[in-house]
């Protein structure tokens, strides 16, 4: 079934695209891989973490947490507060061109001294540098992202599956795009519901962004570049360099969200 609904959801992505991502599909569909299963449901075997203020592979506070066979973000032992402790647990191998599913949903928790933005807001970081090259002082991976958002205030539109880019480039509409978040065409959804996400990733060359089947953002020709992450190794940002491979991550903002199901298929 599963090899059958990846066949669906290429066709209906080939159906869609223009003549040039066409081509893309064309040349990455077959020949099929498995699905790898990220998560084993019972521990974080795998994952890196990476929290601001702290070295790769410390779990501070025990932030990211496995209950009832779900990746928690939780801030249950954050006695002195958030102070910027932006975290990321990344998957333990890089991708190149891929396919990543994932459910996603909110809790009511939330620190108020995190920034206000970060309020019902986290996110999956792809095309990422190494975990292990990210500095202690370092907020942001130098990286692109699958936004997560949900409604903020009731009846004002917020859609999720928005694209960010902590120190990254990508063309939109065939144009490199100057807006450090471009926002997607998808509906707003409540803080508590679940929510299914999908990233196709082709290379360096076309990004695809789905919530719950339906294709709501394309962009092309990720790479380093712009600004918003602070306080990296100079030696990593080269401007202008195609990100054709990078880890995976999820993002700890200060606000409290679940994980599950995290799938992914090399291309």
């Amino acid at each position: 079934m599963k090899k059958y609904l990846q066949v669906a959801i290429l066709g209906l992505l080939f159906y869609s695209c223009s003549p040039s991502e066409k081509s893309e599909i064309t040349k990455v569909a077959e020949p099929e891989s498995e699905w790898i299963e990220m998560f084993n449901g019972q521990n974080l075997e795998g994952w890196i973490p990476k929290i601001q203020h702290h070295e790769t592979g410390d779990n501070y506070a025990n932030t990211f947490r496995v209950v009832d066979g779900i990746i928690e973000v939780n801030y249950d032992d954050y006695n002195e507060g958030f102070n910027d402790r932006y975290g990321h647990l990344f998957y333990e191998k890089p991708f190149s061109s891929f396919h990543m599913t994932w459910e996603y949903r909110f809790t009511d928790q939330w620190l108020e001294d995190a920034a206000s933005y970060t309020y019902r807001n986290s996110g999956v970081m792809f095309h990422s540098q190494d975990p292990n090259t990210i500095l202690k002082e370092q907020d942001w991976p130098i990286s692109v992202e699958w936004q997560m958002l949900a409604e903020e205030k009731e009846g004002v539109a917020r859609p999720t599956g928005n694209m960010c880019s902590p120190g990254t480039d990508v063309f939109f509409e065939g144009e490199k795009d100057p807006r450090h978040c471009i926002n997607s065409t998808s509906p707003t959804f409540k803080w508590d519901e679940w929510v299914r996400a999908d990233l196709i990733v082709f290379q360096d060359s076309l990004v695809l962004h789905l919530v719950n089947g339906d294709t709501v953002l394309r962009y092309t020709k990720p790479q380093i570049g712009g600004g918003t992450a602070t306080r990296f190794d100079p030696a990593i940002k080269i401007d202008g360099t195609p990100l054709t491979e990078g880890f995976i991550g999820l993002q700890s903002e200060g606000q409290g969200v679940l994980f599950r199901d995290l799938r992914i298929k090399e291309l």
